[in-house]
């Protein structure tokens, strides 16, 4: 058997790691190739998977404006693996903006292979329309929210709930740590643009916060060493802010913190789970907010917001991410234990709705049963 693996982020890399060795698990022999991370490229064998997530790993509309030609390259480079290899399936992981164009011209090109998407891209947020054309050009779409398969199976395309990856790979993380006193956790995310345009923001308000109180301690988390070196240079224009940084820890931080500032993303589900107490913060270019406002359809940014149906953890979004309302919300969370408490529960309640841990599991035997079919 053969299956052809694209994943484009890290955290892309990180979930096909995860189906590779649950399907290897199940079924020996199969041969992977693709593109995909180190990870990725590490597990699948020299040569297999191109590791292109440096690259292909950013955000924004300006962002892939600007990289055009290598995606398009990239792109052509897919297409003419996948004719040659003739996989018995196209795996998808995520990175939708590449993924969907590349399923479409497998459609197009006449494929014999399965085409399926691992984790559902977000188009009941933005988008639903595009539902009726994924299920034209998707054979399976695999979906790690509960709410999800409903709205594909509507369209016509086969969609298979296997709950959140995050359930097993954060159980290996857990720590016998309790809470540090006043220890403020920052997350600014792991994309350079992100670092630029929320760091400051969050070393502004720990430096409101260090004023009221004296005793605060704040350590930031950073994805990498590169990533710990940009967030140095920011760091540099506030030198009356002591922040230690720590590289790759951020799992660790999320259980030890009093409370925290975390950037929109995958960080404030990891939050969730270990019972954080936190805020959301996120600001993008203006450009890439002023498309999506025109295109979002969900009333809140985090996922346990949209989980709980409610805004469970408070979000600061692009002009309303304020340093002085901020530092307000972040008080509440540092002086009063009775609020971090409330919010922890609340936590609690939106994790149980990801299902049981095994998903990388159950996505392999769906994949299986789909190339048998």
């Amino acid at each position: 058997m053969k299956l052809y693996l694209v994943a484009g982020e890290a955290s892309g890399d990180a979930r096909g790691v995860e189906l590779i060795r649950s399907l290897r698990a199940r079924r020996e022999g199969i041969e992977f190739r693709g593109f995909g991370g180190p990870q990725m490229a590490a597990l699948a064998g020299p040569g297999a998977v191109h590791d292109w997530i440096a690259r292909a790993g950013i955000i924004g509309v300006i962002d892939i404006v600007r990289n055009y030609g290598y995606f398009h390259r990239q792109f052509a480079v897919a297409l003419k693996e996948i004719a040659l290899e003739k996989p018995d399936a196209v795996v998808l992981i995520d990175y939708p903006e590449f993924n969907l164009q590349l399923a479409a011209a497998l459609r197009k090109a006449g494929t014999k292979a399965k085409v399926i998407h691992y984790i559902s891209p977000q188009v009941w947020a933005w988008n639903r329309r595009r539902i009726p054309k994924m299920a034209r050009i998707l054979d399976m779409m695999i979906c790690i929210f509960p709410f999800e398969t409903a709205l594909y199976e509507q369209s016509g395309l086969k969609a298979v709930f296997v709950g959140h990856p995050m359930l097993d790979s954060l159980a290996e993380k857990r720590i016998d740590a309790g809470r540090e006193e006043n220890l403020l956790g920052l997350f600014p995310g792991s994309r350079e643009r992100e670092v630029r345009m929320i760091y400051p923001i969050m070393l502004e308000t720990a430096r409101l916060l260090a004023k009221t109180h004296p005793g605060l301690r704040i350590e930031a988390a950073a994805s990498s060493e590169a990533m710990r070196d940009r967030m140095a240079e920011v760091a540099s224009r506030y030198p009356d802010v002591a922040c230690t940084v720590t590289v790759k820890q951020s799992h660790e931080l999320m259980q030890r913190a009093t409370a925290a500032m975390v950037a929109s993303g995958t960080a404030t589900l990891e939050a969730a789970y270990f019972g954080l107490p936190f805020v959301l913060l996120y600001k993008v270019a203006w450009l890439t907010f002023a498309v999506a406002r025109r295109l979002i359809r969900v009333k809140w940014l985090g996922m346990p917001n949209i989980l709980a149906d409610r805004e469970v953890v408070r979000e600061f979004l692009q002009n309303d991410a304020r340093p002085p309302a901020i530092a307000a919300e972040l008080t509440k969370l540092l002086d009063q234990p009775g609020a971090r408490t409330a919010l922890q529960e609340n936590l609690r309640t939106v994790i149980t709705k990801l299902g049981d841990p095994g998903a990388s599991g159950r996505a392999a035997e769906a994949i299986l049963a789909a190339v048998a079919v």
